[in-house]
């Protein structure tokens, strides 16, 4: 299918999606958006409407995007167009978010960072992130900043890390995970000591252990390996146990 999606023109591909038996259409979604071509995906724009199609089919777009392992700059135009100024379900608008991030790290692991519509998915999960209310929709932009993996946003997560609510400190910490040992800095791993040993507030566990594991992971200082060390003899059996193991793998 993918091989007469290429050739296909984009007439042929809608009309075959169309008239499609509801059950064979989530494949051939998911054929086109891996064709990766222009009157593929023009097909796809003119054939799924956000405020109609099933849930599933939505849903079989989205992950198919956010999977591509070579997505164009067209394929994320695409969902940006289609999540644009519309009243969507929660679930969809979470997937459509996270699929952006997702779209977004992968197009600048190709040296497309420049493109206009990089620029546009970044923008779109700043603002969101900045016009975010509920804890649930700060999370969601925070997976798609980890997704999108850009050092400039790393500002932003130490903040949300820091300061935030339980969930909202974990999906940043978690973000800040996803980055290579280049982009963390004198500055991330001063944070990531005050979160460990609770400099400003109390942090849930699973917060203190993936600020241990961002110090661990990438080049540890002789010292964050003491103090981690003789931080475990006050935490439970179970948290004490795992960071042990963390450091004698690190050694």
């Amino acid at each position: 299918f993918i091989q007469m999606f290429h050739g296909a023109k984009k007439r042929d591909v809608l009309q075959l999606l169309r008239r499609a038996p509801e059950e064979t259409r989530p494949f051939l979604v998911e054929a086109a958006v891996a064709t990766r071509s222009v009157a593929s995906l023009a097909a796809l724009s003119d054939f799924l409407d956000f405020s109609k199609e099933p849930k599933s089919l939505l849903e079989t777009f989205l992950y198919a995007a956010a999977f591509s392992p070579r997505p164009s700059g067209e394929l994320l135009h695409l969902v940006l167009d289609k999540l644009d100024g519309k009243q969507l379900a929660p679930k969809i608008w979470e997937t459509g978010i996270v699929a952006v991030g997702s779209l977004v790290g992968k197009l600048c692991q190709q040296n497309l960072c420049g493109l206009q519509v990089v620029d546009r998915g970044v923008e779109t999960i700043l603002s969101g992130l900045r016009g975010a209310e509920e804890e649930p929709e700060v999370v969601i932009y925070l997976l798609a900043l980890g997704n999108a993996k850009l050092p400039e946003t790393i500002p932003t997560l130490l903040d949300h890390a820091e300061d935030g609510p339980t969930a909202v400190t974990a999906a940043a910490t978690a973000a800040l995970q996803r980055f290579p040992a280049a982009h963390i800095s004198s500055k991330v791993k001063r944070a990531m000591r005050r979160i460990f040993h609770q400099k400003r507030k109390i942090y849930d566990k699973t917060c203190r252990l993936a600020a241990a594991e961002i110090l661990l992971d990438n080049h540890p200082l002789p010292m964050d390996v003491i103090n981690i060390l003789l931080a475990t003899s006050e935490m439970e059996t179970e948290m004490a146990t795992f960071l042990l193991l963390k450091v004698q793998n690190s050694l």
